[in-house]
C-alpha cells in the first residue's frame, strides 16, 4: 500500500481472533463479545493499539477472542495491570473486563481506586449476579435468598449495585447496559470510549447454568418497556408501553418517584430532565429497579476531569526538564557501593 492509498476499512473479523470461543451455550458474553468486535471498526480502532485485559472468571476469557494484544490476569488485579500499561504507553485503548465477583469481591479495592484515580480505560464489568467459573457460588450481587452451593439455605448477604459502587468511588463516568441489547450497548461502548478518563459499564448479563433469568425482570417481553428508563442526555425521562410515566421528585423531598403523565394534573413540564452531569441524581437513578422504579439504562454520569496517566506524565516531563529525569544518577545517588 502506498502512503496516498487509503486505510483499510476494518470489519468485525478483523477484531475476531482464531481461537473457538468457549462459554457455556446460551452465555450472555457470546452478546457482548459480538458487539464489540462490531462496534470498534465503526470508531477507527487500532487493532495493534487496542488491549483487552481481564481477572479471573467466565469474562476474563474475552481477551483470547479479541484479535488484540491482551492480558489474562490475576484475581481481582486488572485494574492495577491496566494502570501501569497505561503508563507504560498512554497512546495503547485499554479495556478491563471482569465480573461481579472478580471485580467486586477480591478486586474491590482495585477497582475502587482505577476509577478514583481516573485512570483513562473503559471498565466493563459483566454482572450475572453469581460466580459461573467456580460453578454457582454467591457473588457480592446475588439477591438475599438465592440458594447456592456456598448458600445451601439461601443468601443473607444484603446486594452491592454496581454502579453505586463506581460512583461511590468517584467514576467520572458510569453507564449501564444489557448483555443483548446491542444497539443499546454498542453506542454506549463508543461513549465511554470517547471519555477521557476510567469510564465504568455494567452490563446486566445472564448465567444461563447457574442464575438463568436473573434479569428477567428487565429483559423479558412480559417485563417490557415499563421496567426499563431509557436515559437520553437533555431528555425527560419517561418511560412505559405508552410512553405515559415519568420521574419526579417528591415534593419537598429528595426522593424520587413515578408519576403517570396526565393523571392528577401530571403534564411533560413536570417530568425531570436527565443531565448527565449531575452526580446526585446519578445515584438515585442507578439505586432504582423493578418493580418500584424502572432500571435505567444508558449514560448516568458523564462528567469529565484530567486523567490520572496525563497528570503523571506531566509530572515525569516536567522533572526530566529540570534535570530530575536521569535514572542513572537516581541509581547512583545516596550510599551505593560496587561488588567486585
Amino acid at each position: 500500500m502506498s502512503p496516498s492509498d487509503p486505510p483499510k476499512k476494518l470489519t468485525r473479523k478483523d477484531f475476531a481472533s482464531d481461537q473457538d470461543v468457549r462459554w457455556c451455550p446460551g452465555c450472555g458474553d457470546y452478546a457482548i463479545l459480538a458487539t464489540i468486535q462490531r462496534t470498534l471498526p465503526t470508531v477507527n480502532a487500532d487493532p495493534a493499539k487496542t488491549v483487552f485485559l481481564s481477572g479471573i472468571g467466565c469474562s476474563s476469557r474475552f481477551p483470547y477472542y479479541m484479535n488484540t494484544y491482551g492480558f489474562h490476569s490475576i484475581h481481582g488485579r486488572a485494574p492495577a495491570f491496566a494502570t501501569g500499561l497505561k503508563l507504560t504507553n498512554p497512546e495503547l485503548d485499554i479495556w478491563i473486563i471482569t465480573g461481579d465477583g472478580d471485580g467486586l469481591s477480591i478486586g474491590g479495592n482495585h477497582l475502587m481506586h482505577v476509577l478514583r484515580r481516573n485512570v483513562d480505560v473503559q471498565l466493563m464489568l459483566f454482572n450475572n449476579r453469581i460466580y459461573g467459573l467456580t460453578k454457582g457460588q454467591y457473588s457480592p450481587t446475588s439477591l438475599v435468598g438465592l440458594r447456592s452451593p456456598s448458600t445451601p439455605k439461601g443468601s443473607i448477604d444484603m446486594p452491592v449495585v454496581p454502579a453505586l459502587i463506581a460512583l461511590g468511588a468517584g467514576a467520572r463516568f458510569v453507564a449501564r447496559s444489557v448483555d443483548t441489547l446491542a444497539k443499546h450497548l454498542g453506542p454506549t461502548l463508543v461513549a465511554a470510549r470517547e471519555h477521557r478518563g476510567a469510564s465504568f459499564i455494567e452490563i446486566l448479563q445472564n448465567c444461563p447454568v447457574f442464575n438463568d433469568d436473573t434479569w428477567a425482570h428487565v429483559k423479558s417481553k412480559e417485563a417490557g418497556a415499563d421496567a426499563v428508563l431509557l436515559l437520553e442526555h437533555g431528555k425527560p425521562m419517561i418511560f412505559g408501553k405508552e410512553k405515559s410515566k415519568g420521574l419526579r421528585l417528591k415534593p419537598n423531598s429528595l426522593e424520587l418517584e413515578v408519576v403517570t403523565i396526565g393523571e392528577d394534573g401530571i403534564t411533560e413540564a413536570d417530568i425531570l430532565v436527565h443531565d448527565e452531569t449531575n452526580r446526585p441524581m446519578a445515584f438515585l437513578l442507578a439505586g432504582m429497579e423493578p418493580p418500584t422504579f424502572p432500571m435505567a439504562l444508558g449514560v448516568l454520569l458523564r462528567d469529565p476531569a484530567p486523567a490520572y496517566d496525563a497528570a503523571v506524565l506531566a509530572q515525569v516531563a516536567d522533572a526530566q526538564a529540570a534535570g530530575e529525569g536521569d535514572i542513572d544518577q537516581l541509581l547512583n545517588s545516596g550510599h551505593t557501593w560496587t561488588i567486585e
